[in-house]
């Protein structure tokens, strides 16, 4: 099934504008114009390569690391691909301390200022010291 770049982004739940950003950034391939009217025509390993791109998104790599994983595909470097897995849940464990930190912080500020109802609050002061 051959699409245009309008397809191509409907299909991945993308903009045509994120399509041309991933074309240039190397992450989609361009096909030749073809045809008398010069369209370009993706088909379905474009899409299964576009979803591929959001759903790493989706899990926190960056267009770097995504770029390497689909090398790695074509390799099948699994060693390394579990690497990069690896560095990322490294990341989004540091990421999720550090939001629940923040939430633990709030939260006792919110009761502080719950807890007194004169004086300044608690939750402003806070964050003007």
């Amino acid at each position: 099934m051959a699409m245009t770049i309008s397809g191509l982004a409907r299909a991945g739940g993308v903009g045509v504008e994120t399509v041309r950003f991933y074309q240039r950034k190397g992450l989609l391939g361009t096909p030749e114009r073809g045809g008398s009217g010069g369209v370009r025509r993706y088909g379905e390993d474009d899409v299964r390569r576009l979803r591929f791109i959001r759903s790493a998104q989706g899990a926190g790599f960056t267009l770097e690391q995504i770029g390497e994983l689909l090398r790695l595909d074509a390799g099948e470097d699994r060693a390394r691909a579990r690497e990069l897995a690896a560095e990322r849940l490294a990341a989004l464990d540091s990421k999720i301390a550090e939001l629940q930190a923040a939430r633990d912080a709030l939260r006792r500020l919110a009761s502080a200022c719950h807890a007194s109802e004169e004086g300044p609050c608690p939750i402003i002061s806070a964050f003007e010291g």
